[in-house]
């Protein structure tokens, strides 16, 4: 059995990996360019990606390929209809990274609010010392009890938010396909209006992609933060930046891009010194605890197809 594991890279590479030799001969590399995938995986029994694209390009010499396991909960970089009419299983890893997404949002939330970014550059700048006054109280900030707190999208991770918001004092307010009875559940306008948080944590799928755009960031609060931990495709990029700008939004915590990494070109980079704008490069995810849950979900998969059992098959 020959698997390759073509971005290792994007699982940190403090991460034991050795467990998939057990099954195999295992092929790693820490990067692969979408140009050299298909000469990678041609004789590949199992694929263990991220990022990189498997379509029909990359996978139409892989003769042998049984199973391609996603290394995340997101599937958008594989063809899946593609997949399908090829014979090849496809699995993914759900819900292994919930905790620490929910906790990089609440911590972007909380920075945001509080302008805790303002108050540690007074200090680390000199500024404080120099001061006659023994505090510093501008930039205003305002207690987040009481606030309503709008979730885009609500699965585990959405309600992993719910919960800390609700720890917080907020008021909950959701806008997901099905709506829960234990939860408001608004459409997408009322929540955008009705917000002081709003935090995203849809899948990037036709219906949402640029469902947030010009339009729905001019129904939000002047003061409102918006936090994107989905996909950056989700929303327009530009339109976002261009309401940082123009001042209309209170803030934007943000730790997906629509490419990553970003370049020079990104819109985001117009917004790179405002102190209401705080950008991670796609970490939320990525707590060690999380990233053991995610190979050690990818292993278990591999033994389930292997004896003939599906899971977490989208194929």
């Amino acid at each position: 059995m020959n698997i390759v594991i073509l971005d290792y890279k994007t699982l940190g590479e403090d991460l034991d990996l050795s467990g998939a030799n057990r099954y195999g001969t295992v092929i790693k590399y820490p990067v692969t360019k979408q140009e050299n995938a298909r000469e990678r995986i041609k004789d590949a029994d199992i694929v263990i990606v991220n990022k990189v694209k498997m379509n029909e390009e990359s996978l139409k010499d892989a003769s042998h390929l049984k199973l391609i396991c996603e290394t995340a909960t997101g599937y958008d970089n594989i063809d899946i209809e593609y997949c399908k009419r090829a014979g090849i299983a496809v699995a993914n890893t759900p819900a292994y990274s919930t905790s620490c997404v929910a906790q990089i949002t609440a911590s972007m939330a909380c920075s945001l609010i509080n302008h805790l970014h303002e108050y540690r550059r007074f200090v680390h700048s000199g500024d404080y010392q120099n001061s006659i006054s023994a505090n510093m109280l501008e930039p205003v900030y305002h207690e987040m009890e009481g606030m309503t707190w709008g979730i885009i999208g609500f699965g585990n991770i959405g309600r992993g938010v719910a919960k800390i918001a609700s720890a917080f004092g907020c008021k909950i307010l959701v806008n997901k396909r099905n709506p829960v009875d234990d939860f408001e559940c608004v459409d997408l306008e009322y929540l955008l209006k009705n917000s002081d948080i709003i935090s995203i944590h849809c899948p990037l799928t036709d219906k949402t992609r640029g469902m947030i755009g010009k339009e729905q960031l001019a129904m939000m609060k002047k003061n409102a933060i918006i936090i994107n931990v989905a996909r950056g495709a989700v929303w327009d990029e530009e339109a976002v930046a261009q309401a940082v700008l123009d001042g209309t939004i209170g803030g934007v915590g943000c730790d997906v891009f629509s490419y990553e990494p970003i370049d020079e070109n990104h819109p985001f980079i117009k917004i790179l010194d405002r102190d209401n704008v705080l950008l991670t490069p796609h970490m939320a995810w990525g707590s060690f605890e999380s990233r053991m849950r995610c190979f050690n979900t990818v292993l278990s998969n591999i033994e389930a197809y292997l004896n003939r059992k599906e899971q977490n098959r989208i194929v």
